[in-house]
C-alpha cells in the first residue's frame, strides 16, 4: 500500500530549498490537500518570482491583502505565495524596504487570526539569518528540502524509496543506491526514473536488481565505470572489448580522450587500494552483507580520513565502494602497487610516445590483469 503522507497542521507553513523540483512538488502536494479540506472556493495562487525590490513590494501587499479579505463564498481560505525569490541574500532581498516589510508582516502574523485562512510560502533560497526566518519558525511550519554535496548521495537513495513507496513499490537500500549510482543524484531524474520502475514491474510489490539494470538511464559516469569494473573483475577478454568499445566513442566525441580513461583506470586501482588497507585496519570486514558494510563505513571517524574526495572513500559513493570491495580481493597489495606503477607508465607514453593509444593502453591492462609469476 502507498505511504500515509504527513501535512502541516499549523496554519503557515515554508518549503524551501536548492531542490526547485522537490520544493515544487511538496508545496503543490500541501496547497492541494489544504484546498480538499478548506470546503471554501476563494482560494488564491500569488507569483513570488520578481525582479527588483519595487516588485517584491508589491507581491508583498497583494499577498496581505488577500490574508485580510474574507472568503466571498464562505468556508476556509488558502492563500499560496508560490516561487518566491527575495528571502535568500540576494540584491532584491538584501533591500532594506524589502527586508522591513517582511520583518513587520511576519510580527504581524504572529498576533493574526488564522481561523478560517491557511498561508504556504514556497521558495529558494531562505535567508535563515534574517529575523523574518526566525519570527516564522516560531509559529509556522518549515520545511527545508535543501541537501548537502556530502548527503546527497544518500539523500538520493532515500528518495527512490520515498517515491516508490508512495506509489505502493519496495526498493531494498543496495538496490535504491544502485539506481543512484546508475542514474546519478539529480532528484528530479530519479523521480523520473521511479515511476518508471513501478510501471515497469507492474503488479510486483519489489523493484529488484534485474530491473534497476535493463530499464534505468545511465548517466556518462555510470557508462565508465564498465571499463574499471572490467579491470577489478580481472576478466581480460570482456577488458579489452569495453576498451575497443570506449576508445571507439573517443573517436566520435571529442569531449572524450584516452588520458580520460586512464584516469579511470587509475581511480579505480586507488580505491582498491584504499579498500585493502581498510580492512587490513579492521575499519571494515570483506565478509560483510552492504548494510553491514556501509553501516561500517559511516562509522569510521572523519579524523582519519582526508579531505579531498578522490581519497576519501567516505565521500564515494557507497555501492561503487562494495563492488570494489570485491575486486579488490582479486588483487594482492603487491599487483595493485605494480598496477599504480604501470598505469603510471602509461600516463608517460599517452603524452609522449608516437605509439598508437589502443596498442599502450591494451598493453598496459594485460600487464595488471595477468597473474604475476
Amino acid at each position: 500500500m502507498p505511504s500515509e503522507t504527513k501535512f502541516p497542521t499549523e496554519p503557515v507553513c515554508l518549503v524551501f530549498g536548492d531542490e526547485d523540483f522537490l520544493v515544487r512538488d511538496r508545496a503543490k502536494q500541501i496547497y492541494k490537500y489544504w484546498c480538499s479540506h478548506a470546503e471554501g472556493m476563494d482560494h488564491e495562487v500569488i507569483d513570488g518570482s520578481v525582479r527588483n525590490s519595487e516588485e517584491a513590494i508589491g507581491v508583498l501587499s497583494k499577498l496581505d491583502e488577500a490574508l485580510q479579505t474574507l472568503p466571498f463564498f464562505g468556508g476556509n481560505k488558502v492563500v499560496w505565495l508560490r516561487g518566491v525569490n527575495f528571502l535568500g541574500d540576494d540584491r532584491t532581498a538584501s533591500s532594506l524596504t524589502v527586508k522591513d516589510r517582511l520583518t513587520e508582516l511576519a510580527k504581524s502574523w504572529e498576533a493574526f487570526d488564522w481561523q478560517g485562512v491557511q498561508l504556504l510560502i514556497s521558495a529558494n533560497k531562505v535567508d535563515k539569518r534574517k529575523s523574518f526566518f526566525k519570527t516564522l519558525k516560531s509559529f509556522a511550519s518549515i520545511e527545508d528540502k535543501s541537501f548537502s554535496d556530502k548527503e546527497r548521495g544518500g539523500r538520493a537513495a532515500m528518495v527512490v524509496r520515498q517515491r516508490l513507496s508512495e506509489l505502493g513499490k519496495k526498493i531494498s537500500p543496495h538496490v535504491a543506491d544502485e539506481l543512484v549510482l546508475f542514474a546519478g543524484t539529480n532528484l528530479q531524474q530519479l523521480y523520473i526514473e521511479s515511476d518508471k520502475l513501478a510501471l515497469y514491474i507492474g503488479e510486483r510489490d519489489e523493484v529488484v536488481r534485474q530491473d534497476v539494470y535493463e530499464i534505468s538511464t545511465r548517466t556518462k559516469q555510470s557508462k565508465a565505470f564498465a571499463l574499471a569494473d572490467a579491470l577489478g573483475e580481472r576478466n581480460l577478454p570482456k577488458l579489452l572489448r569495453v576498451l575497443d568499445e570506449e576508445l571507439w566513442e573517443v573517436k566520435l566525441d571529442n569531449k572524450k580522450s584516452p588520458i580520460a580513461l586512464l584516469y579511470g583506470l587509475i581511480s579505480k586501482v586507488r580505491t582498491m587500494i584504499f579498500l585493502r588497507e581498510m580492512i587490513r585496519m579492521k575499519w571494515i570486514s570483506p565478509s560483510n552483507g552492504y548494510p553491514q558494510f556501509k553501516a561500517q563505513l559511516e562509522a569510521i571517524a572523519d579524523d582519519f580520513l582526508p579531505e579531498d574526495r578522490k581519497f576519501n572513500p567516505k565521500l564515494m559513493h557507497p555501492y561503487m565502494l562494495f563492488n570494489a570491495l570485491g575486486h579488490a580481493r582479486r588483487y594482492s597489495e603487491i599487483e595493485l602497487t605494480r598496477a599504480m606503477d604501470i598505469l603510471l607508465q602509461c600516463n608517460r607514453q599517452l603524452v609522449s610516445s608516437s605509439t598508437e593509444n589502443t596498442l599502450v593502453l591494451q598493453q598496459a591492462l594485460v600487464q595488471i590483469v595477468s597473474k604475476s609469476s
